[in-house]
């Protein structure tokens, strides 16, 4: 699995969420309930990951959408 975003903002959650849904790209959201620990004040990031072989495709799509700038780093 690779990250492709990490934010705080629910609203860019949801359309990363929508987008990969839309193409069938299956992924994970991570540290959706860690609001429960930290009170419910957003400053827990939530992660999105996909599968490594669908990375660069993901990765595209949320590019041609706009959300490049909110991509993390290609890693190794």
């Amino acid at each position: 699995m690779k990250e492709l975003v990490r934010t705080n903002d629910p609203v860019l959650v949801s359309a990363v969420v929508a987008l990969l849904d839309a193409a069938g790209i299956e992924h994970l959201v991570l540290d959706q309930n860690m609001s429960v620990l930290e009170g419910s004040i957003g400053i827990l990031p939530r992660r999105i990951l996909v599968a490594t072989p669908r990375e660069k495709e993901a990765r595209r799509l949320l590019g041609d959408a706009g959300l490049g700038k909110e991509l993390r780093p290609d890693g190794p």
